[in-house]
């Protein structure tokens, strides 16, 4: 049995099937489900980084009118910070301060305003300790991480004899780069709504996961997972920061158990720089060697990130150094140093998007040593296999990517000695990077119900980050179900429904899609063989493959008036409706071959010579990501990615205080980001691929390739445009004059 060709609705550019209900506000986020008798809830947080509580005196915010509780370290309940995995976390057990910023105790009131007035009168008298805030300081104390990095493998990796291939170089590159702390800044900040129901937790909360947040409150209260019901319909960004369960959601439940009432926890802007995670401050090291003719015969790169003093986080930044070029000699280590701020955490290719500034940086540094286009360079090292796993691609379309995005940007006509490009006062650079980003796959689950009406319901409790997963799952389940995508309502978003994994790694897509295909077609093909075995059927006893579904009928390839609507087919039955549950995973193709997407990224850049203004003029980027959902999603997901690196390039630093720990520019105020006016027209090109083993629908994860290799190709386009090559992010004017 197949669906129709003119039944084919993955990969069209679809508006989005929640769309109505966000512009009209019907879209309810965590902290806006209306709950009876809700109290609100603030956190004091530490004001210094590393010492002990000596004296915390809650008199007058008590007396506060309104004030339901105040919760501290002498009065919270025991709980553990630890179980249930991700982050370690702080949950008013003792006295110790680890970080500024720390969430040290909790106001509840009746109102909002009553909470933050009364957190306000908390007064808080510490021992304070001397704290190691500088990672540049600390080098000598760097140390191998004890853990893997994220994809499992080890943070030292060697492949062939590195020094020898150094030694043999024609030519060297041996530079150092530097990316600093960098804050999520999503249009939502964490929210979390806690409502006990007896000894039943129900939250609501924005997170990128809701099963491992299950886990994770459960673990922290003592309270078995089945226990504790997540909901989380809608979340307004996360980018990594909500992907993991932050101390803000236990003692969210943790108060509204205290005053035996929901309580509704929001963090504000400026709390959203410190407890709940970080891109870290990396050091990268890379030494390039090269023949003459540009082919690499070592490629070293040793990165250095931070992290906290009682948990790890290891930045990647080498991961894709493993597999981008081709090189006989390929060294990358990963190496932490503690710092007494709080636990970094994923951010938008963590990893990927620092390394790829480091590499992609010090190739085009390579490309003006031997005097060879930086795109020819990358093809005279093109790996046709990944280079440390000897494994075959699952797709790889990189070439054609270089291609096409030489062309629609325009790259022959570049004339690549700098500063030779001008239009009137300022001068013009192009550059370009490779972007690439690994394809991802974990297990996941999902409910496909065709209901008597001739209508569908597809379930499964994934997320939905904004990136639109609502309408991707429901144009993959009425492909699978033979439906029209008006008569298919995919839910998500309740750890009641079949388990998904995070939203995180860029592998929503391909992991839940994979589950709502397999649903669908089970569920489809259920109904069609009570279609085949009923003699009162027009198709009695028809082959399966001789009948193709199509906008809720099956009928006969050749005999179109031989055809049954499904709810025919459900009411001659008397059946309400018909289900089928899948379960999918990835299978022996992982060990098999080696999974990415890749892209090029080509940028101009316009540069005021005289006050070392830089703007993005211009941009194309291509990418090979394997089958497309929806054209229209896909394209605003990889300009999404573009911004940004843009951001990440030009703007993007967190400042910490030297002494205190403190983010001094916790604001969207002073931490910069990009905004329409510094974002150009942005070209984004699919190049088609098809990839037979990725999974069933041959789905590349999309939502972070588009930031990776976006930063390197602005720094490579502002060494073009004026010749001093900027290796410390982000590039502002002052490293120019």
């Amino acid at each position: 049995m197949n669906t129709s060709d003119t039944n084919t609705v993955v990969g069209k550019p679809l508006n989005r099937v929640d769309g109505h209900l966000k512009v009209t506000g019907g879209a309810r986020y965590a902290a806006e489900f209306p709950v009876a008798k809700l109290a609100y809830a603030v956190t004091v947080q530490s004001t210094i980084a590393k010492g002990k509580i000596a004296q915390i005196d809650t008199k007058a915010a008590e007396q506060v009118p309104g004030v339901l509780a105040v919760i501290t370290h002498l009065n919270a309940p025991k709980a553990s910070g630890e179980k249930g995995g991700g982050r370690k976390l702080q949950v008013l057990q003792d006295n110790i301060v680890l970080y500024s910023g720390q969430h040290i105790a909790v106001v509840v009131a009746t109102t909002f305003e009553q909470a933050m007035y009364a957190a306000s009168l908390v007064q808080i008298r510490y021992e304070e300790e001397k704290p190691t805030i500088n990672m540049r300081d600390n080098l000598a104390k760097a140390y191998l991480p004890k853990g893997k990095i994220p994809g499992g493998e080890p943070p030292d990796l060697t492949h062939g004899n590195v020094n020898q291939g150094l030694a043999n170089a024609a030519v060297r590159i041996d530079q150092t780069y530097t990316t600093p702390i960098e804050n999520h800044n999503p249009m939502e900040p964490h929210a979390t709504t806690a409502v006990w129901q007896g000894d039943e937790l129900l939250l609501y909360d924005a997170t990128q996961g809701i099963f491992s947040t299950q886990q994770k409150v459960a673990g922290v209260l003592g309270i078995e997972p089945e226990k504790v019901r997540i909901l989380s319909y809608f979340v307004g960004g996360g980018f990594g920061c909500k992907g993991m369960a932050w101390s803000h959601v236990p003692l969210a439940a943790i108060a509204a158990r205290q005053v035996n009432r929901p309580v509704k926890l929001v963090l504000g802007r400026t709390q959203m720089y410190g407890p709940v995670g970080f891109r870290p401050e990396t050091i990268q090291q890379v030494s390039l060697g090269a023949t003459r003719d540009g082919k690499l015969t070592a490629l070293r790169h040793a990165g250095t990130s931070q992290t906290s003093t009682f948990d790890e986080f290891i930045e990647p930044v080498g991961k894709s150094v493993r597999m981008i070029y081709a090189s006989p000699n390929i060294s990358t280590r990963h190496h932490l140093v503690e710092i007494d701020q709080g636990t970094p955490t994923y951010m938008r290719a963590p990893g990927e998007a620092s390394g790829s500034f480091a590499l992609e940086s010090a190739m085009d540094e390579l490309a003006y040593a031997l005097n060879i286009d930086p795109i020819e360079l990358r093809l005279r090292n093109y790996a046709e296999v990944d280079p440390t796993k000897g494994l075959p691609w699952s797709s790889k379309s990189l070439r054609e990517c270089y291609r096409l995005g030489a062309e629609k940007f325009g790259w022959q006509k570049r004339n690549p000695t700098p500063r030779s490009m001008r239009d009137g006062n300022y001068l013009i650079g192009w550059g370009m990077a490779t972007a690439t980003y690994p394809s991802y796959r974990s297990p996941a689950s999902a409910i496909a119900r065709i209901m008597a009406d001739g209508t569908a319901v597809v379930l499964s409790g994934s997320q939905d980050i904004g990136t639109g997963t609502y309408t991707v799952m429901t144009q993959v389940a009425a492909e699978a179900l033979g439906l029209p995508v008006n008569k298919v309502r995919f839910e998500l978003g309740d750890t009641k429904m079949p388990q998904s994994p995070i939203s995180g790694g860029s592998q929503t897509a391909a992991s839940v899609s994979s589950a709502v295909h397999l649903a669908g077609n089970q569920a489809r093909s259920q109904l069609l063989q009570l279609a085949l075995a009923d003699q009162k059927s027009p198709l009695y006893n028809s082959n399966a493959e001789d009948v193709i579904a199509q906008d809720g009928s099956f009928f006969l390839k050749n005999k179109s008036s031989a055809s049954e609507t499904y709810q025919a087919i459900l009411a001659r039955h008397g059946m309400k409706m018909i289900e089928a549950r899948a379960d999918a995973k990835p299978g022996e193709e992982q060990e098999k071959f080696s999974m990415h997407a890749f892209g090029a990224q080509f940028a101009e850049v316009r540069v005021e010579p005289d006050l070392g203004e830089v703007r993005v003029s211009r941009w194309v980027g291509t990418f090979g990501v394997g089958r497309i959902l929806n054209a229209k999603t896909a394209n605003s997901q990889l300009i999404g990615g573009i911004v940004y690196g843009i951001g990440m390039a030009l703007m993007e630093h967190t400042v910490i205080d030297p002494n205190r720990g403190r983010v001094v520019n916790n604001d969207l105020a002073e931490y910069h980001v990009p905004v329409n006016a510094d974002i150009p027209d942005i070209q984004v090109l699919f190049v088609d691929e098809h990839d037979p083993h990725i999974n069933p629908l041959g789905v590349k994860g999309i939502g972070e390739i588009g930031i990776t290799g976006t930063a390197a190709a602005i720094a490579n386009a502002v060494y073009h445009a004026t010749g001093k090559r900027v290796r410390d992010l982000p590039i502002t004017l002052d490293k120019l004059l």
